[in-house]
C-alpha cells in the first residue's frame, strides 16, 4: 500500500457556506485521479461534513469502483455516545454500513479517544464491540484514533492489547509540543508493537500556508518541494508510519500530494536540519494553532464560525503576510450568517471536544478585540 491516504473531511464544497454539501463531481474527480495513481486509502467518519461524508464515498468510490480497489476506514463516533447504550454502537455500525454502500470496512476505529472519550468506550465495552464486528469479517482491522497525552495512551494500549493500530495527530510542528506529544504518542504506539496511521500531517493547511521566511528557506533547499510535500514527508519517513492521510480540498492539491509521496524517501539528516530552522519561524508566526478540524462548530449555540474565525485573526496578526488587511473584510462577510466572537456564552462545548485543546473562549474574546472594536 502506498503511504498517503485520502481523508475525506476536508472536500470541495458546492456552497462554501455549507459543509453539508461537498462538490461531488470533483470529488470523482479527486478519486479517479487518487485510484489512477495507485493510492487506495480512504478515511472517512460519521460526523465529517455534518454526517454526510460517508454517502459521498459511496457515491464517489463505492458505486464507481470494485470493491477490491481500495481500503476503506470509518469511525465509530464516540463523541456522540455519551449518554449512549451498547445498543447504540450496533445501529451506528449498521447504518455506516448502509451509508458507504459496503459490507465491511477495511479499518475501523474508535473515533477520537480522548479521556472522557476512553471512559465512554470502557462503559459502553467500545473495545469488544470491535473484536465483535472483526470475527464476523466487518471489520478486518481495529484500531483508535487519539487526542490526548502519552501517558494515557500508554494505558489504553496496555489494557487494550487488542487492537492493531493507533491513529495519531503527528506532524513536524507538533512533534515536541506539550499539548499533542507527537513524538511521544508514536514512540508509545511502537514500543507497544502497533502501526500508527497519521492524521493532521499538514496541521489542517496550516503547513502548507508557511509565513514567507519559513517557505523561502524550505524552497532553497528545493525549489520544487511544497510546503505540503515537506510534511508529508516528514511523516511517511517514520518507520512504523502505515499510512498518512491528508484531508484535500482540490485536485491541485491531490495531484501535489500524490507526487510527493509516490515512492519518496525518508528525509535526509541535512533535510530534517532544514526543516528545523523553518520551526522556528513557523511558532514565530502563528498565534493560534487551529487545524479547522470543525469538531468545535457543530454544538456550538451561538453558531460561531470558531475556525474561519481563528483563520482571518492569524492572517491578520502574522507579519509578512500579503493577504494582511482583508482579513476583516472576511470577518464581516461571515457575521452575516454566523455569531460573532463576541455573542461567545462561554459554555464550554467547544473547548470540551477540541483535539488541539486551544482555550477557544480566550481567543474569541482577541478575536472580537480584533474585528469589533
Amino acid at each position: 500500500m502506498k503511504k498517503l491516504g485520502f481523508g475525506m473531511m476536508r472536500l470541495p464544497l458546492a456552497d462554501p457556506n455549507d459543509q453539508s454539501r461537498p462538490e461531488l463531481d470533483q470529488v470523482c474527480r479527486m478519486v479517479d485521479t487518487f485510484l489512477e495513481r495507485g493510492f487506495t486509502y480512504f478515511d472517512t467518519a460519521y460526523m465529517y461534513h455534518e454526517h454526510q461524508s460517508e454517502r459521498v464515498v459511496k457515491q464517489a468510490l463505492v458505486d464507481r469502483y470494485p470493491r477490491e480497489r481500495f481500503l476503506l476506514a470509518d469511525k465509530m463516533p464516540m463523541m456522540e455516545l455519551t449518554g449512549g447504550t451498547p445498543a447504540d454502537q450496533e445501529r451506528i455500525f449498521n447504518e455506516q454500513l448502509e451509508k458507504c454502500g459496503v459490507d465491511y470496512f477495511d479499518y475501523y476505529l474508535l473515533h477520537s479517544l480522548q479521556s472522557s472519550h476512553y471512559e465512554t468506550a470502557q462503559r459502553l465495552d467500545s473495545f469488544a464491540f470491535l473484536q465483535r464486528k472483526r470475527a464476523e469479517g466487518k471489520a478486518r482491522h481495529i484500531g483508535f484514533s487519539y487526542h490526548d497525552s502519552a501517558a494515557l495512551l500508554d494505558q489504553i494500549l496496555t489494557e487494550h492489547p487488542e487492537v492493531e493500530f493507533v491513529q495519531l495527530q503527528l506532524n513536524y510542528l507538533d512533534w515536541e509540543t506539550e499539548s499533542i506529544q507527537s513524538r511521544l504518542c508514536y514512540e508509545t504506539a511502537v514500543r507497544h508493537g502497533k502501526k500508527v496511521v497519521v492524521m493532521e500531517p499538514v496541521k489542517g493547511g496550516r503547513l502548507a500556508r508557511l509565513p514567507q521566511a519559513a517557505e523561502a528557506l524550505l524552497k532553497s533547499c528545493h525549489p520544487d518541494w511544497s510546503p505540503a510535500s515537506w510534511a508529508l514527508r516528514f511523516a511517511a519517513g517514520l518507520s512504523e508510519v502505515l499510512v498518512v492521510l491528508s484531508g484535500m480540498s482540490d485536485l491541485e492539491q491531490l495531484e501535489d500530494n500524490t507526487a510527493s509521496l509516490d515512492g519518496a524517501a525518508p528525509l535526509t539528516p541535512a533535510e530534517r536540519a532544514v526543516l528545523d530552522q523553518a520551526l522556528e519561524q513557523i511558532k514565530a508566526a502563528t498565534k493560534i494553532p487551529c487545524t479547522a478540524c470543525r469538531y468545535c462548530v457543530e454544538g456550538c449555540p451561538q453558531h460561531i464560525a470558531i475556525p474561519e474565525y481563528f483563520e482571518q485573526y492569524n492572517i491578520e496578526k502574522q507579519v509578512g503576510r500579503a493577504d494582511r488587511g482583508v482579513s476583516l473584510s472576511c470577518y464581516n462577510s461571515l457575521i452575516l450568517s454566523h455569531g460573532k466572537a463576541s455573542e461567545c456564552v462561554a459554555c464550554g462545548q467547544c473547548e470540551s471536544v477540541c483535539p488541539q485543546h486551544i482555550p477557544i473562549i480566550d481567543w474569541l474574546k482577541k478575536v472580537a478585540e480584533t474585528f469589533e472594536g
